[in-house]
């Protein structure tokens, strides 16, 4: 099931990429054409602007995809840094679905909280799981664990003491 959310992930990441690069190519032509401006700028530059801001953050979505889909395909989670641009990119839609919901209104809004949901999700069925001590046989100070407790990584000791229970 994981495989398939992920992979679902990659997909919209692509259509939501496709999707912002379609619209700031709009944009960019409509400032174009209509000779608009903004407190006296160029209108050639803004449409620049908006085809480059548009194309970057195109890019930034297609190279999450591309994350989502490694992940899908060898089903385990990327590196470090891929880990770390994957919770970028949920940063990023939870903002812009904040922003999105006064420019666009609600059904925008759910959208982008539908992204971020399986970004969400992706990053947390593909989490590191937390790996044990060791067992109670192996030697003491070797990183592992012994009668008296457990050893941290560090190698220091962390005894177990006995709980204390009130009589009946």
């Amino acid at each position: 099931m994981r495989r398939g959310i992920a992979a679902g992930t990659a997909v919209v990441l692509v259509l939501e990429a496709l999707t912002i690069a379609f619209v700031n190519w709009i944009l960019g032509l409509a400032v174009q054409h209509q000779e608009m401006s903004l407190a006296g700028m160029d209108p050639d530059a803004m449409a620049t602007g908006s085809w480059v801001g548009g194309g970057l953050f195109a890019l930034f979505l297609i190279g999450c995809a591309v994350l989502v889909a490694r992940i899908a395909l060898r089903d385990e989670m990327v590196g470090q840094w891929g880990r770390i641009v994957l919770i970028v990119c949920a940063v990023v839609h939870g903002v812009v679905g904040a922003v999105v919901v006064g420019l666009l209104g609600w059904l925008a809004f759910v959208v982008m909280m539908l992204i971020l949901t399986l970004l969400v999700g992706t990053l947390l069925m593909y989490a590191p799981e937390d790996q044990p001590g060791g067992s109670a046989t192996e030697q003491p100070g070797t990183g592992e664990a012994d009668h008296r407790g457990e050893v941290s990584a560090t190698g220091a000791a962390i005894i177990q003491l006995p709980s204390r229970q009130k009589p009946q």
